[in-house]
């Protein structure tokens, strides 16, 4: 390349630059008015989603990408980034200003954990006192304890936030002492903690079980499910269901085993569908540099899930797979439909393939708008 070329090509970098730069001054700018439209809401009593408002926001993005000779496609998935940034800020901000909390305590039994830390924060932003009792040790500013059975255990709220076996446990002793704040835990599963559930109930306490179905990354709540499962006192449930009040998060009321029966689908069969993937590759004499030559729009979008499921703590999903009394349903329904696709491939059925495919395309159609 010449040194001209260098040059006109260091005068475009350049140029690039700037407009990266007020690409994100704008972006500043808009998260400055987003979180007046916030307030404005707030003062107003309004909620937090506007949902026709974004539609009229994406349509305006698509129709000015067409305008400029840009994607539409792109517009609206950048649109939709701004969306999600501003309902996030503003979600926040709304959970800080409830102040819930006004300086009352919280015990997180287990809170140095990933989740356990994702409630201290939520719960710290409402203007509750964090105190965390794990032996992993404490978190940020928090006061913290080694063991939780050395506190007096005088709290408005009780927290268990350890794993499922050690919860149990926790439970059990915690209704030895019948705190008089509300106890709740936060497990995957409901079915081993029911011999605690149990115990508290009839030790007088007052106790619920929530599963946040999300995780520890999670900035913005709209869109997400949080499961309250109400054990036999009602005024618990809903003494916690207020901590989600000024949130966007979707609240969904069920008994225990229905939650487990459908925990077993939607967390067991996902986790073993997607360790099958990456063990079958992991397994299968192909190299992963040969693999990454070649791609596939379902073999990619199967790759991102299963990086992810691999990623995580295989105790805690060895846990959800084999505490679960309804777990072993949906794994030998697994085997079974393997058996079959593998059984309709040997055989050349082709029609029965097709059937497989049609009924699961005809069941898809009506889990959520599919």
């Amino acid at each position: 390349m010449s040194p001209k070329d260098n040059s006109e090509l260091g005068a475009l970098r350049s140029e690039l630059a700037d407009v990266d730069r007020k690409i994100l001054e704008l972006a500043a700018r808009r998260v400055a008015l987003v979180t007046e439209v916030g307030r404005f809401k707030l003062r107003a009593g309004r909620s937090t989603r506007d949902f026709g408002q974004e539609k009229v926001v994406i349509d305006r993005a698509r129709r000015l990408a067409g305008d400029l000779g840009l994607s539409v496609d792109f517009a609206e998935q950048m649109v939709v980034m701004l969306i999600r940034l501003s309902l996030t800020i503003q979600e926040q901000n709304r959970v800080q200003a409830s102040r819930g909390g006004d300086g009352r305590r919280v015990l997180l039994i287990g809170g140095a954990g990933k989740m356990g830390r994702w409630f201290a924060r939520f719960l710290a932003s409402q203007g509750f006192v964090i105190e965390i009792a794990d032996p992993a040790g404490g978190y940020r500013d928090y006061a913290h304890m080694s063991d939780w059975r050395e506190s007096s255990l005088d709290h408005e709220l009780i927290a268990v936030t350890a794993p499922l076996r050690p919860s149990r446990v926790i439970l059990e002793q915690l209704a030895t002492r019948k705190p008089r704040g509300v106890v709740f835990d936060i497990g995957s599963l409901k079915t081993p903690l029911r011999s605690g559930f149990k115990a508290l109930v009839n030790a007088g306490t007052c106790v619920c079980s929530i599963h946040p179905m999300f995780g520890p990354d999670t900035e913005l709540l709209s869109g997400r499910h949080v499961i309250f499962i109400d054990v036999g006192v009602a005024e618990a449930t809903q003494r916690v269901k207020e901590l989600f009040a000024s949130t966007m998060a979707i609240q969904v009321e069920m008994d225990l085993d229905s939650h487990d029966r459908l925990i077993a689908y939607i967390l067991g069969l996902s986790h073993a569908l997607n360790i099958a993937f990456f063990t079958t590759l992991a397994e299968s004499g192909e190299a992963a540099t040969g693999l990454a030559k070649l791609s596939s729009t379902t073999f990619d979008a199967q790759l991102e899930v299963a990086r992810a499921v691999a990623r995580e703590n295989p105790h805690l999903y060895f846990e959800i797979q084999s505490l679960n009394d309804y777990g072993t349903e949906a794994l030998t329904a697994l085997l079974s439909v393997i058996e079959r696709i593998h059984r309709v491939v040997r055989d050349e059925d082709e029609e029965g393939f097709a059937v497989l495919m049609k009924q699961g395309e005809a069941y898809l159609r009506g889990v959520r708008g599919g």
